[in-house]
């Protein structure tokens, strides 16, 4: 069995979470990242936009969901100027 049928045999599932700046924020790592990109000889790289992954294994409840928007609304990301998406496998 792979490690996801294992997973959700016990009842625990893995939730990846994705956390960027909003458009229109200042991505200072972003740039950074570009002008080190082109230093490099990768020219052509027009933008980047940095972020964060988070990989959270979770008991599965009904609510799950709602736990984990919770989680990235508290603590994960800042509402104000990030966006975050997430995925339940």
């Amino acid at each position: 069995m792979g490690g996801v049928a294992n997973a959700a045999a016990t009842g625990v599932r893995t939730v990846r979470v994705t956390v960027a700046l909003k458009p229109g924020v200042l991505d200072a790592q972003g740039q950074a990242i570009q002008k080190g990109l082109d230093a490099l000889g990768h020219a052509g790289v027009r933008a980047v936009r940095a972020g964060r992954y988070f990989e959270l294994e979770m008991q599965d409840t009904p609510d799950l969901e709602s736990r984990v928007r919770a989680m990235c609304e508290g603590l994960l990301a800042n509402p104000l100027i990030e966006n975050y998406r997430f995925e339940v496998l």
